[in-house]
């Protein structure tokens, strides 16, 4: 199943797109008043069955009347990303001088940061070079992990259990705060720096170890990976992560980029004003964001 977050108008609404002609339906006035993606995944287990019968009750809604957001449009707490996880952009980064965690092309153990939730924007939003504090912002195209039953100490073999679903997600950086602060929340959080959608594809839709990451610039191809080429899979970044910290459904997990991201090459090639960056995943849909100097 698919379940978008979308404006009709000014107001903020859920839906399901239909699998049989791709129609968005509104489910917004068939739930509790208040329900989003994140209170569905929540309460999936009385949700789920239900959603498909009402979805021969929901009205459709031509795409063109509404704006879509990101599924999770406010996260509840800060995203969990994972940084070089595919072997090449691992050396790549560590290359590029602007590395200042440790110089290992393979990571002994999953490097995790985070992301705040007010740099989520949706997948058609324009996003903000912010040229007051960076000229250095890069791409990152990601497969995202939702979290659907919450826990802690989960075994790696218990792990996709845990699994709601996916969506994608567009770690956009700025680089030289991501160098000069020697971590990466800063450059990693500014405000409309994570598209994300353009929904969330329940589990029993996706098979990970088929899917590819591809991401574009104004048209060319600059990166493309098969997700089974992780360094640390889906089943061990949760593992880690939830050994010690008890995981919430509705947690979102960013579990890298490949290699071909803007500091990948000599000189460097970062986004400019007017720049278009579509990032996509097989089967999972497609992000197209362009890139303004101005405040949005």
């Amino acid at each position: 199943m698919r379940l978008a977050t979308f404006h009709l108008g000014a107001e903020q609404r859920v839906g399901v797109v239909d699998p049989g002609d791709g129609a968005l339906r509104d489910l917004t006035d068939l739930l509790p008043a208040g329900t989003g993606v994140t209170e569905l995944i929540e309460g999936w287990a009385v949700f789920g069955p239900e959603l498909a019968a009402a979805m021969a009750a929901a009205p459709a809604v031509p795409a063109n009347r509404v704006r879509l957001c990101a599924p999770i449009p406010v996260p509840r707490r800060n995203i969990l990303c994972v940084g070089k996880n595919y072997l090449d952009h691992a050396a790549e980064f560590n290359r590029s001088g602007f590395d200042a965690s440790d110089t290992e092309d393979r990571p002994e153990r999953p490097i995790f940061f985070t992301k705040a939730p007010s740099s989520v924007v949706g997948p058609y939003d324009p996003v903000e070079l912010h040229p007051a504090v960076t000229n250095q912002v890069d791409y990152e195209v990601e497969l995202a992990v939702l979290i659907g039953t919450g826990g802690r100490g989960i075994a790696a073999e218990d792990a996709y259990r845990h699994v709601w679903g996916y969506t994608i997600l567009n770690d956009v950086t700025a680089r030289d705060l991501q160098r000069d602060h020697k971590q990466w929340f800063l450059g990693k959080s500014l405000d409309t720096h994570c598209p994300m959608g353009p929904w969330a594809v329940s589990a029993d839709e996706v098979d990970v170890e088929s899917l590819e990451v591809f991401c574009r610039v104004n048209g060319e191809l600059r990166q493309k990976a098969a997700v089974r080429d992780l360094i640390f899979d889906i089943p061990t970044l949760i593992a880690t992560l939830s050994a010690g910290m008890t995981l919430l459904p509705g947690d979102v997990i960013a579990t890298g980029t490949p290699a071909g991201v803007g500091i990948g090459f000599n000189p460097p090639r970062f986004l400019a004003h007017g720049d278009l960056v579509e990032v996509s995943i097989s089967g999972l849909g497609t992000l197209r964001n362009e890139f303004r100097e101005g405040v949005l």
